[in-house]
């Protein structure tokens, strides 16, 4: 491998680790360190109040995870964030299938590093997790894809895991924040209970407007043009080609960028650093994504808006 590749793949690799600041993520570490700072303070005077909580709600694609992850990496010197040492202060998983309690309990221990006895029903193992989190110093708990604690549920059901919840914030022996992060089907468990939304601090990532992010959408393309060192040619700094990208990634903020930087990827891997990102580029990649054909590419048809950009292998008539 040349020099020139190895700096190119440096180049997609740093790229791809690019997090670029949005008014969503700017709420989510400005609750997230009010918490931390009020955690702080309760332990230096060795008070216990009940816990708060954020929710995270946005559609797939719209940069939950990622948000969530550099919010941990931006926060790691301020809280210890290492699962494998005795004390971590911040535990995450993702909610398992099926999302009974008993079954979320038991991923929560495992998680935490406990040994989960299977024998043990719903109540007794959140019993030992609430044990785990105080032996960890465990001040917040993240699950994520949490929207499936509320799929294929009673209303009964559902108030059984809001009290749960509940109960992990509002424990006097150790009180814990969760941090919930999922799809919009997530607002059901949180507006289950009154008590349950008021002790969370919601940050919706909505999606993007065909007209009013415009200018931001092509402030991200130059921004990531910029990190990577290359030019961009007009094509991709208009107003149309903007909601061509937006309509691409169906209208999500997290798809969006990364449909741009795998663009920027196959602009350095044709060209290398001379390099001129445009129109091809993104059509190549929205290619790569859904094996469809020009006329159902948004960045090649004229009538981008009739196409369904969340399908693949798609064709416009019958096949042979």
């Amino acid at each position: 491998m040349t020099t020139t590749n190895n700096e190119i793949r440096k180049t997609i690799q740093y790229l791809r680790s690019v997090y670029l600041m949005t008014p969503a993520y700017q709420k989510l570490e400005g609750h997230f360190r009010s918490l931390l700072e009020q955690r702080r303070a309760d332990m230096a005077d060795g008070m216990i109040n009940n816990a708060r909580g954020i929710v995270v709600v946005g559609q797939s694609g719209s940069g939950k995870t990622t948000a969530i992850r550099e919010l941990i990496r931006k926060n790691k010197s301020l809280l210890k964030t290492d699962a494998t040492q005795d004390h971590c202060e911040l535990i995450g998983l993702q909610v398992p299938s099926p999302a009974t309690m008993k079954y979320v309990g038991a991923a929560t221990l495992r998680a935490l590093g406990y040994p989960y006895s299977g024998d043990k029903q719903g109540p007794a193992i959140w019993d030992q997790v609430k044990v785990q989190l105080k032996l960890r110093q465990t001040c917040f708990l993240h699950l994520d894809e949490a929207q499936d604690l509320a799929r294929y549920q009673t209303d009964k059901e559902r108030q059984s895991v809001v009290n749960t919840l509940k109960s992990v914030m509002e424990n006097s022996y150790w009180p814990t924040g969760l941090i919930l992060s999922g799809m919009p089907d997530l607002k059901k468990i949180v507006n289950q209970d009154p008590q349950l939304s008021r002790r969370l601090y919601p940050v919706e990532i909505g999606r993007l407007h065909a007209i009013r992010d415009v200018t931001p959408v092509l402030g991200t393309i130059q921004q990531y043009a910029a990190k990577a060192k290359i030019e961009t040619l007009p094509s991709v700094r208009n107003e149309v080609f903007a909601q061509r990208l937006m309509h691409a990634a169906d209208y999500e903020f997290g798809l969006m960028a990364e449909i741009t930087v795998q663009a920027l990827a196959k602009a350095l891997f044709n060209d290398g650093f001379e390099a001129k990102l445009e129109v091809r580029h993104f059509a190549d990649v929205f290619y790569d994504r859904s094996d469809a054909i020009d006329a159902l590419n948004p960045f090649i048809a004229e009538d981008f808006a009739r196409i369904d950009s969340r399908k693949i292998f798609e064709f416009d008539g019958e096949e042979a």
